[in-house]
């Protein structure tokens, strides 16, 4: 979620400084430095060799999921994949049907921040290549339309705005630094200090755990002008208008500007989907174990198991429990360990899962894991029309572009313009929503969603016929209607904070009944930063710590992993009573 208008300071002076660390998705709830775990010489560390060729069940296909199949490859060990879809879960590509191939459709996750370094240790690991991605007044947008109450204001940079807007930038920046410690926080996220980091945050997390992002605004002098609240709740930061964040817990969006995951965001040249695709097809070139050209494809045959229907546990020689998975198939294995990296509502809805499987506390967790509805509509078209000089009324130039990556009230919300080169059919992302705008599309098929889009847009472009440049069918997604997901990602609302600790921290098991260990949950949706890329890595690294650990393994000395240091930076612990 790129900063547009209102973005957060950068330092604690208020002034980006060249010659500060840079940010990092490094706690503020687990400072862990998992960049720092990939890049040792050491490696993640090593299971004993009787446990070479074991399997692991790992259920998920998306990133999460392969990243942790990945490691555990590594390590010796024979993860069993289990996918219902497709490898890459919401790292989705689509093509259009009859239009060139590489013109793509990101139906998921399309933008990354550079803080996102353990996720860039996988990009740089395949091999896979980014560029600047055309969110709102970025660098990299030619130009921006911000259209709200019927009014439309063209920019080129944020100085182009009225000056309302900056008004309400000052505003955020004061809210963020007055209500939240913002500067303190970058500053000890900058230099990985965690001792101060876990200080301010745990004083913030025991102040603002019950406050909605929208209160946290409201409780702010600098934002005691409704219409103020109005224009960042419609236009924000990032994708566009913040307004279906305001009931969510203010500290899920906290952890988003303290770690500048709204910053700077690439794509992936080729599409997203590419990443966990070239990690099934890689054979890494040190492994245990497996003979040289092992990949986790040679280890499936080439395809991942299919749908899981039921989850059980087994009683186990060693007095624990094994993990027993039936598949779509029919199939039946059993498993001395696993990993669940999908969606955690499946659990309740899509399997059968036994109650034995996780504490009754963490299935609260589950149950009370609230998710954000999200939908796309991407149509191609023939070229990059909307760098095309706009042309006033007299005939001549008016200085502008045709069209403009656009941020509206209107039913379209959001967007985005797709290039390939000049010339070269290229993409549009017609329409980006969440929550309730979201659930407006759900009844209406690509083609009825496309109409309305193109109504909403000639309001605000009435002399630009997009409907000529489209040379194919739109493709579109709502995530709350996809079976396998049932919504885009976890959105904490106040008061959630516990839930989210227990199935974050699920990893570390030595505190859990012998017969609750052995299933590890994984996924961005048990991570702190959920709907980022980062949380689904982080979360597969603390599952291949656990399995390690639950096969008597360990990390080298010079290189302890989340759960060696677990009891040193431990996420808040807010009493229960």
């Amino acid at each position: 979620m790129t900063s547009t208008v209102p973005t957060a300071v950068h330092d604690d002076q208020h002034t980006a400084d060249a010659d500060q660390p840079p940010l990092t998705m490094f706690g503020p709830d687990f400072p862990f430095a998992y960049d720092d775990w990939l890049a040792h010489p050491a490696g993640l560390g090593q299971v004993p060799a009787t446990a070479h060729g074991r399997e692991v069940a790992v259920i998920g296909g998306g990133l999460s999921g392969i990243v942790a199949a990945h490691e555990l490859m590594r390590m010796g060990l024979r993860p069993v994949v289990y996918e219902a879809d497709r490898i890459g879960g919401r790292l989705r590509t689509d093509t259009f049907p009859g239009c060139p191939p590489e013109l793509t459709a990101e139906m998921g996750a399309m933008r990354f921040p550079p803080s996102s370094t353990a996720l860039a240790h996988y990009i740089a690991l395949t091999g896979l290549h980014t560029e600047p991605f055309p969110n709102p007044l970025a660098p990299a947008t030619p130009s921006t339309v911000v259209d709200l109450k019927g009014t439309s204001h063209y920019a080129r940079t944020l100085d182009d705005l009225p000056e309302v807007y900056r008004t309400v930038m000052a505003a955020w920046n004061t809210c963020l630094e007055e209500g939240a410690d913002f500067a303190a926080v970058q500053h000890a996220i900058r230099h990985r200090d965690v001792a101060r980091l876990r200080e301010i945050w745990s004083r913030l997390v025991e102040r603002l755990d019950n406050q909605t992002f929208y209160g946290f605004l409201c409780a702010s002098p600098a934002f005691a002008s409704f219409r103020h609240r109005e224009i960042f709740g419609q236009v924000g930061f990032g994708t566009g208008g913040w307004d279906t964040d305001f009931p969510n817990s203010v500290l899920e969006i906290l952890r988003v500007v303290y770690t500048g995951a709204d910053d700077d965001h690439r794509g992936i040249v080729g599409g997203s989907q590419q990443l966990p695709e070239r990690l099934w097809d890689r054979a890494p070139a040190k492994t245990v174990h497996w003979p040289h050209g092992t990949s986790l494809r040679s280890l499936h045959g080439g395809e991942p198991r299919p749908a899981v229907t039921r989850l059980t546990r087994t009683a186990a020689p060693d007095g624990r429990t094994a993990i027993t998975v039936t598949d779509a198939s029919g199939a039946v294995r059993t498993y001395p360990a696993a990993v669940f990296t999908a969606q955690s509502w499946l659990l309740l809805a899509r399997i059968d899962c036994d109650e034995s499987l996780l504490p009754i506390d963490h299935w609260t967790a589950v149950e009370r894991t609230h998710y954000m509805q999200s939908s796309k509509l991407f149509v191609p078209v023939d070229r990059p029309f909307w760098r095309d000089p706009e042309i006033g009324a007299d005939g001549r130039p008016t200085g502008r572009d045709t069209m403009s990556m656009t941020l509206t009230d209107r039913m379209t919300r959001g967007t985005y313009l797709l290039e390939n080169g000049p010339d070269r059919p290229a993409a549009m992302c017609l329409s980006y929503t969440w929550c309730d705008d979201s659930s407006k599309w759900l009844p209406l098929s690509a083609s009825e969603r496309l109409e309305v889009m193109l109504k909403s847009l000639r309001e605000i472009y009435p002399g630009v016929d997009v409907r000529r440049h489209i040379i194919g069918d739109p493709v579109t997604v709502s995530w709350e209607d996809e079976p396998w997901f049932m919504g885009a990602f976890k959105a904490n609302l106040p008061g959630h904070y516990r839930y989210q600790r227990r199935l974050f921290t699920h990893f570390v098991q030595d505190r859990l009944p012998a017969d609750r260990r052995g299933l590890f949950l994984a996924g961005d949706d048990v991570s702190w930063t959920a709907g980022w890329a980062e949380g689904a890595v982080q979360t597969a690294l603390n599952a291949v710590w656990g399995v390690m650990h639950h096969f008597g393994g360990a990390t080298d000395a010079a290189n302890p992993g989340p759960g060696d240091v677990y009891d040193a930076i431990e996420p808040v612990m807010l009493p229960e009573d």
